[in-house]
């Protein structure tokens, strides 16, 4: 699991993620940010890998993001 100085937050994040892609979900950063409030959603995909014992897979999909410009996120699902 992640050290550092906000380790519960970050844990409570990573098993509300987990819990959204275990519904069958998928979730990019842009995602993370709005329903979570999660920075660093790569940490939390990390910490996922550990929990479940494997990384979630991963796609680069194109999103539009606040300003109206196209570009390349990550997605996550399991």
């Amino acid at each position: 699991m992640n050290v550092n100085d906000n380790a519960q937050n970050s844990a409570s994040q990573t098993k509300q993620i987990l819990a959204y892609m275990k519904s069958g979900n998928s979730i990019n950063p842009l995602q993370a940010l709005s329903m979570f409030g999660c920075f660093r959603l790569g940490a939390r995909i990390a910490d996922i890998a550990e929990i479940i014992g494997y990384p979630p897979k991963r796609e680069r999909i194109k999103v539009t993001n606040h300003s109206g410009k196209e570009v390349w996120v990550m997605k996550y699902y399991l």
